[in-house]
């Protein structure tokens, strides 16, 4: 199978989803989700890449991020994924990968599609039936959006900021935001876009882009061209 293309353009944001081999665990215990994102902090710093959101599920990994140059995605993950597994390898007395494959990305308009991506991140919990509120999750991103928990972790996309000029106010707006469900169309747009490597956004967007990477970023319209009227 040809590897799926990936595209970063410094200031645009992605999705990036991560999986364990063959659906396998990541965290078995609240230190391994800790040293994750400590370390993802850390990697994410060093390689100028913005964390705007996540969520660690026990087998795969959502984030949201903008890097600041061409290669702050793949150096973040690369660094942060050695660095894990080896860790991982040696707490439980395990060998070999750990990773399913390459991880998936796919760059998002952040007017059009930013805020609604944050939310399926953070509702993934929620889809998965382990809790029944996001609020219920630990390991997420939805405590600092809708709480003001406090997370270092963290770089507030300023689409967040404008939500509200007081932080009590940006609390309430995006907690408002979950009190509608994401549309299925929604959903299947955003797994498409992301396990396709596809853009998510408008057609304008999408012309800008290709035009940009000089390179198809959405897929070919389904059936075959009309050939017209002699």
């Amino acid at each position: 199978m040809a590897r799926l293309p990936r595209f970063f353009v410094p200031g645009v944001p992605l999705h990036v989803i991560q999986r364990g081999n063959n659906r396998q665990k990541l965290f078995s215990q609240i230190a391994d989700y800790q040293v994750y994102l400590d370390w993802l902090k850390e990697s994410a710093q060093w390689h100028g890449c913005a964390i705007h959101a996540y969520v660690l599920m026990p087998n795969h990994v959502h984030l949201l991020v903008t890097p600041t140059h061409q290669e702050s995605v793949p150096k973040t993950l690369q660094s942060l994924g050695r660095r894990y597994v080896q860790y991982f390898n040696a707490t439980y007395e395990r060998t070999g990968t750990l990773w399913e494959g390459r991880y998936r990305a796919t760059l998002i308009e952040s007017e059009a599609y930013l805020l609604t991506c944050c939310r399926y991140i953070e509702l993934n919990p929620i889809r998965a039936e382990i809790v029944r509120h996001p609020r219920d999750y630990r390991w997420s991103s939805y405590h600092v959006h809708a709480e003001g928990k406090s997370d270092p972790h963290l770089t507030p996309h300023n689409l967040y900021q404008r939500l509200g000029s007081t932080t009590t106010a940006r609390q309430q707006a995006y907690r408002a935001l979950f009190r509608h469900h994401l549309s299925g169309e929604t959903i299947d747009a955003i797994r498409e876009a992301t396990n396709k490597a596809w853009v998510l956004g408008s057609e304008k967007f999408k012309d800008r882009l290709a035009k940009k990477l000089e390179r198809r970023v959405a897929p070919l319209p389904r059936g075959r061209p009309s050939l017209g009227k002699d």
